[in-house]
């Protein structure tokens, strides 16, 4: 997973400033809207919501627009859409799994855009199940390395659930169950340390290694997928080396 990973982390560096800002930015506003939705309006008490108004001002998310998505999804304010949730499996090039999870206001749309994705980028959708079992739900925490260490990342978590800390590059990830993130994440803010994103995330228990051109490949279907507005998270289980990630960024 550590190419996916480091692919991640450098897109969502790039995204905040290149032509798709809106596009991350709306996907980040929907998150919070659910999110409000679901658990209530006060981020102290509902802590998808805290992690999802966080991570919008990492991305440089205007505040203002931040407020209003929390007043339309607890109903405070008029105009919040019925954003159902729906995952699609398939496979992408090479047999890679590939999971995706839609928050969408109309069903047929998102499975069309799902489906045409798929197929232009040499890929195909699969029925349910069929590659869902190899993913489990994890705690995902993503750090920045600015001042810190994997020393001091890894005590701090370690008793609120961490199982282990990835070196990123730029950043360090910390893994935890899914039930953990927010032991993990409260951790880490009391024990000083800064972090960019706290989500729960779909992590593939056996992975597939890929070349230069398979990379390609999957992260082609990949952006494809991203393109659509219903598309809020895709995840696949191929491994890149740090060789492979570093040609793909030179290009």
């Amino acid at each position: 997973m550590s190419g996916h990973s480091k692919w991640a982390t450098t897109k969502h560096k790039k995204a905040v400033i290149d032509a798709k800002r809106g596009k991350l930015f709306a996907k980040l506003i929907k998150n919070i809207e659910v999110a409000a939705r679901t658990g209530g309006g006060d981020p102290a008490g509902n802590p998808t919501l805290f992690d999802a108004i966080q991570k919008a001002k990492k991305s440089s998310v205007p505040n203002d627009n931040i407020d209003r998505a929390v007043k339309r999804g607890s109903g405070q304010e008029a105009g919040g859409a019925d954003y159902q949730s729906i995952t699609y499996e398939g496979y992408g090039p090479g047999g890679v799994a590939v999971l995706v999870e839609c928050l969408t206001d109309n069903r047929n749309r998102a499975a069309s855009d799902v489906r045409v994705a798929f197929t232009r980028n040499g890929g195909q959708m699969a029925d349910p199940g069929s590659v869902a079992y190899i993913f489990s739900r994890k705690g995902v925490v993503v750090v920045p390395k600015d001042g810190t260490d994997e020393d001091s990342v890894m005590e701090a978590v370690l008793d609120a659930g961490g199982e282990e800390v990835n070196d990123l590059g730029e950043s360090f990830e910390v893994l935890s169950e899914a039930t953990d993130l927010v032991p993990v994440r409260t951790s880490l803010q009391q024990a000083g340390i800064d972090y960019d994103s706290a989500d729960v995330v779909w992590w593939p228990s056996t992975q597939i290694e890929v070349d230069v051109e398979g990379a390609r490949k999957i992260l082609r279907l990949i952006d494809a997928l991203e393109d659509s507005d219903d598309v809020q998270n895709v995840f696949a289980n191929f491994d890149a080396s740090d060789e492979v990630m570093a040609q793909l960024d030179d290009e």
